[in-house]
This record gives C-alpha cells, structure tokens and sequence, in this order.
C-alpha cells in the first residue's frame, strides 16, 4: 500500500482523513504541532524544515501523497504563515519525493473563496510576491476581527497556487488537486463567536436542509481521501467543492 503523509492530521478533517487512509491498508504519517508522528510548527520556517527533513529521511524512495490539511482561522499571522505558506512550502519541499513515485498532493481550501469575502490585495502578495517576512509585516496592525476576510485570502490563493502550478507537476506525473469544504464542525468552528456561529448557520447547506448546518469532517475526508489515490489519475488541477451544495446554490449561473 502507498505511504500518505498529511499535515494537521491530529483532530477534524485530518484526523478522520487519517482514519479513512489507515483503514485503507496505507501507512499515514501525520504531521502537527503536536500528537504527531512528526511535531512542527509548520507556522515557521524552522518547523517546515525540520518536518521536510524528516521526510527525506524516513522516505529516501518517495511518497504517494502529500495531503496539505493544517491551517487556523482566528489569527491572521498564524493564518497567512501556516495556512498558506505552510501549506505552499511543505507541498513544494516533497514534490522530488511525490516524482518519485508519481504521487499525488492534495490541498484544503474552503467554499469561502467564492463568496466574495477575501482580501484580493492579500491573494495578490501571496500569489505574485510571496515574501513571507514583508507579508506578516504588513498584515500585523489588521483588526483581528477581520481575521475571517485573511482566512478566506489565503485559500484563495491556495486554489489559485494549486491550479497554476497543476500543469507542470502534472508534465512531471505529479497530480495537484484542491478540496474546497463547507461550514464542517470541527475545533475550528467550536471556537467561533456567537456572532460568527449565527452567519456561519445561516449559509444554506443544502443537502443538510432542515438539520444541523454544519458538515460532517468525514465528509471531507472521503473527498480528499480519493483525491489522493491512484483512482483519480485523471483529476489534476481541480478545486473540488465539498460543501454539501452551498457554492452550487449561490452561484448557479457559474459553470467554471
């Protein structure tokens, strides 16, 4: 069976992704800041290496799959160094490992990016000038209260990074896939205001009509799940809404 590695594996989307892949017969390796099989603080640049380093020891012949989870919603330098710089460096760092073996590397986004409330300037910077240090500098004075526009800046811009760069990986037999969830209940959501709990119940989910709004993480996990095996040789370049219809209802006129 394959070697799946998947940050942020710990708890919600990424601990049931790393109970789906287990039960798969796959030897998974989870890397989180802590209650890993590899503790770091992908929020740095020392804990991006040190988890890499790791990595190409462990693994000198390559991995199936790099599973891009991590991420945080409730502080905007932590959401712009770990949600997309985390994901970015870490999904780059592996892919002479994913070559090898002709892998593939999946990234969580979210169903926010289509509605409007990220920060573009914000997705401008990461997608065109991606300099970490002049980003957080910029960023440090913002009201945490706008944290959820940073959110959904970065996962736009992840989308964006994973559909530009899909062509080339894939030239080289690497997939780069995107999940884009909906409102999933997970610790993140847990730690959401009244206020936030309040809009976050009233996005319609549609195949969730009449119940709980929120998604079950296993949900997700199943999507990315795929994703990442070789059953879906034939998806690259795709940011796949898993959102229980949401993005369809708002924007049903968009087609692509």
């Amino acid at each position: 069976m394959g070697i799946y590695v998947i940050t942020g594996g710990s708890s919600g989307i990424g601990a049931k992704t790393v109970e789906i892949l287990k039960e798969k017969g796959h030897q998974v390796v989870n890397i989180d800041l802590k209650g890993g099989d590899i503790d770091a603080n992908l929020a740095t640049r020392e804990g991006r290496k040190k988890a890499l380093d790791a990595l190409h020891r462990q693994f000198p012949d390559g991995i199936d799959a790099m599973i891009c989870n991590a991420g945080v919603n409730n502080n905007i330098p932590l959401i712009i160094s770990l949600n997309y710089f985390g994901a970015t460096e870490m999904a780059q760092g592996v892919f002479d490992l994913l070559e090898k073996k002709k892998g593939s590397c999946v990234v969580t986004s979210s169903n926010s990016i289509a509605q409007g409330g990220a920060r573009m300037d914000v997705v401008g910077m990461l997608n065109n000038q991606p300099n970490e240090e002049r980003i957080l500098n910029l960023v440090k004075d913002y009201d945490p209260k706008t944290a959820h526009t940073f959110y959904a800046a970065t996962k736009y811009a992840l989308a964006r990074w994973a559909r530009r760069l899909s062509a080339e990986w894939g030239a080289r037999g690497v997939r780069l896939n995107a999940v884009a969830p909906g409102n999933v209940r997970t610790a993140m959501t847990d730690q959401l205001s009244p206020q936030q709990k309040v809009a976050v119940q009233a996005l319609p989910v549609p195949m969730n009509y009449g119940t709980d709004a929120l998604m079950d993480p296993v949900d997700i996990a199943n999507a990315i799940a795929f994703l990442a095996s070789p059953e879906a040789h034939g998806i690259n370049g795709v940011v796949l809404f898993v959102d229980a219809g949401t993005d369809a209802l708002l924007n049903s006129e968009k087609v692509y």
